[in-house]
């Protein structure tokens, strides 16, 4: 059997103005003090693959335009909202007010196993991604309606964050539909 690689043409992705007014899934990813900018990028191009609602960029992490975001966010920059807040806290706060499940992605000895996570039906939901060191920290773990753990059968202790992201992004899409 042969196989062909489809065009760019035949992908038929969206455009830029039609991905900021289409349908998105109802999860927001909030990035706690995230030190590679490289994974910063990494993860709005995975967000835009997923067609996420927003990243919040907290703390220490990397803003646009920072070159290694660029780099590897490869223009989803521009088509995922996106902003900075210094304090973490604060955008839990008021996505808790807007009603949003918040999940640290965090292991922890409470933590649900993500292959048998599961949502309510109608829910939105925020996704707290820690540092590639010391992970979420305790402040927003305090305001977290729980933590999601993916199962790991090898010597490492974690994986890395925008890796993370995508496993992460990959099940939570699956509750939604949007297409």
């Amino acid at each position: 059997m042969e196989w062909r690689k489809l065009s760019l043409e035949e992908l038929n992705r969206l455009e830029v103005e039609e991905f900021k007014k289409a349908a998105k899934i109802p999860v927001t990813v909030i990035l706690d003090d995230i030190r590679s900018a490289l994974n910063v990028g990494s993860i709005f191009r995975t967000s835009d693959a997923f067609r996420i609602e927003k990243i919040f960029l907290c703390g220490i992490t990397a803003t646009p335009p920072h070159r290694e975001i660029l780099k590897t966010a490869i223009g989803a920059t521009e088509s995922v909202d996106w902003s900075y807040e210094k304090e973490i806290t604060e955008v839990l706060k008021n996505l808790k007010e807007k009603e949003y499940l918040i999940y640290g992605i965090e292991q922890t000895e409470n933590s649900h196993s993500l292959e048998s996570f599961s949502l309510p039906n109608d829910c939105k939901v925020a996704i707290i991604l820690g540092n590639e060191v010391g992970g979420v920290s305790e402040a927003a773990l305090e305001l977290a309606d729980g933590t999601i753990e993916i199962p790991q059968y090898g010597t490492k202790h974690s994986l890395n964050v925008s890796v993370c992201t995508g496993i992460v992004l990959w099940e939570l899409q699956k509750h939604f539909s949007i297409i």
